[in-house]
C-alpha cells in the first residue's frame, strides 16, 4: 500500500506587481535532510486524520502557519503518485492563500530555510518533474480563476 502524505500549497499574491515581485509567490520549505529539496509543506496522515486535517496540521508543524491563517481555495485538488526511497507515495495538494501578506514563518527541525518565489524561480527550485506540475498548474488555475 502507498504511503499517503497531504500538504498546502501555499501562496500570496502581490496587490502591485513587479518585474522584481511577482503577482503570486508560493511558499516553499528547505529540507534539513537528504537533498535538501525544496517543497511546500506536506506530511504522512496520522490516524484518525483526514487529508486536510493532515495538511493543515503539517502546515502548522513545518511553517507555524495556523489554518486561520489560511484560506483554501476551491476547486484545486492535485494527487501526485511516484516512488519515494523504493516505496510508492501518494501526496495530495490543496491551494491556501495567506490572509496576511507578512505572515511569520516558524521552521521546524525538518527544515531549514523557506523562500516565497514567482512560478519559474519556484519551478527551478522544486527540482522534481512532478512538484513543478503542481506549482504550475495551481498558478494556472488561479490565473484563470482571478476576477
Amino acid at each position: 500500500m502507498a504511503l499517503r502524505a497531504c500538504g498546502l500549497i501555499i501562496f500570496r499574491r502581490c496587490l502591485i506587481p513587479t518585474v522584481d515581485k511577482p503577482a503570486i509567490e508560493f511558499l516553499l520549505l528547505q529540507a534539513s535532510d537528504g537533498i535538501h529539496h525544496w517543497t511546500p509543506p506536506k506530511g504522512h496522515v496520522e490516524p484518525g486524520e483526514n487529508d486536510l486535517e493532515t495538511a493543515f496540521r503539517e502546515t502548522q508543524e513545518e511553517a507555524g502557519i495556523a489554518a486561520g491563517q489560511l484560506t483554501i481555495i476551491e476547486g484545486f485538488r492535485m494527487e501526485l503518485n511516484y516512488v519515494a526511497r523504493k516505496k510508492p507515495k501518494t501526496v495530495i495538494y490543496w491551494l491556501a492563500e495567506v490572509k496576511d501578506y507578512n505572515v511569520e514563518i516558524r521552521l521546524s527541525q525538518e527544515h531549514q530555510a523557506y523562500r516565497w518565489l514567482g512560478l519559474d524561480e519556484a519551478c527551478q527550485l522544486a527540482q522534481f518533474k512532478e512538484m513543478q506540475a503542481v506549482l504550475q498548474e495551481g498558478h494556472q488555475f488561479l490565473c484563470s480563476s482571478a476576477s
